[in-house]
């Protein structure tokens, strides 16, 4: 994409300005940003919904010139409007899914909880089919998708629309978690249950590559076993193992990413960051990625793959008293993504 000349990328962002103070319109841009305001079946810490918000104001702090990615921005990145709408519905839903969380799941033969499952489980099925359709419309464009969430079921409708684009693709997924649980607490479209979900219901996904895993069940564990040589998981404390018996991070990177396919889906839980870094996110976890190492496999991913989608969630911003911090990291891990994703 050509950029203006008139466009100074060392300059402060003007007012109005695109994320990350750019000034393209969505035609004029290769990524597409989808921002999903929707946080209803976080069973620990709410807050998601506002991270979309949150990392675009963030954004216009990050500078545009990176060292590794170099002038990422000369793709053109466009972030679609907050949907009011999508926001509402997330309100609603996080409501009806409350009491529900609270008592620790759904419980069997409760009329009322099974009346509120219905209705987050819709709400959750309306995202799913609001994804899928802008997604399905980007990659129609020959644009590349990236969506921010909101919590981590959000992109199922991306990944589904990415899968019959791009068959045989595969996901590197970042994350504290496995996310396989099975309708976790009850709900269908659970946070923790879009790993379980891609691999149950999109045969045209060939392969989930796991990394900063360490926090997770035994039946997680067994259903990705099932799953043979489709899903491989990196657990974190044996990569911490290995490094300190003397093998390099980068050579489990290389090692790991040898396993994914040419085209590539990232999913990016911002939980699978050291805590440190996002302390607000929903379901924080002692160990996990430095900002450096998690740019390490950025980068070694986008020189041997194709990144063909990708989606960055779980960014909590903290309360209005406190420093920001969250998304300050959150926006340049969302640049990192949009640098991964370049072409040629």
């Amino acid at each position: 994409m050509s950029v203006s000349p008139n466009f100074d990328p060392a300059a402060a962002a003007d007012a109005g300005a695109g994320i990350f103070g750019l000034p393209f319109d969505r035609a004029a841009s290769r990524i597409v940003l989808l921002p999903v305001p929707f946080d209803a079946t976080t069973s620990y810490r709410p807050g998601t919904a506002d991270g979309p918000a949150a990392l675009r104001e963030a954004s216009m702090q990050v500078d545009l010139f990176d060292r590794r990615f170099g002038r990422v921005y000369e793709q053109g990145i466009f972030m679609e409007p907050i949907s009011e709408k999508i926001r509402e519905l997330s309100r609603r839903a996080a409501a009806a899914a409350r009491p529900i969380i609270d008592a620790g799941g759904a419980e069997d033969g409760n009329r009322e909880h099974a009346k509120l499952l219905a209705e987050v489980n819709a709400a959750s099925e309306h995202i799913n089919a609001f994804v899928y359709e802008h997604t399905a419309r980007v990659l129609a464009e020959g644009k590349l998708p990236g969506l921010i969430g909101g919590e981590h079921s959000v992109p199922f409708g991306a990944i589904k629309a990415v899968a019959e684009k791009y068959p045989g693709v595969g996901i590197l997924h970042i994350d504290a978690h496995m996310d396989c649980r099975d309708a976790f607490e009850g709900f269908t479209w659970s946070h923790a249950s879009i790993m379980h979900n891609v691999l149950s219901r999109l045969p045209n996904v060939a392969k989930l590559v796991q990394i900063g895993i360490r926090d997770f069940s035994e039946d997680e564990v067994s259903f990705g076993a099932q799953h043979g040589a489709r899903v491989v998981t990196a657990f974190d404390e044996d990569w911490a193992q290995l490094q300190s018996g003397g093998t390099t991070f980068l050579k489990l990177c290389e090692q790991t990413i040898a396993q994914l396919p040419k085209d590539v889906y990232i999913s990016f839980d911002i939980d699978g960051l050291d805590p440190s870094l996002c302390p607000h996110t929903g379901t924080p976890v002692p160990g996990g990625l430095s900002f450096h190492q998690a740019t390490m496999l950025l980068d070694l991913v986008r020189k041997g793959r194709r990144v063909v989608g990708f989606d960055l969630v779980e960014v909590a911003p903290g309360s209005p008293s406190e420093p920001e911090w969250d998304a300050n990291v959150g926006a340049r891990a969302l640049y990192k993504l949009c640098g991964a994703s370049k072409s040629g």
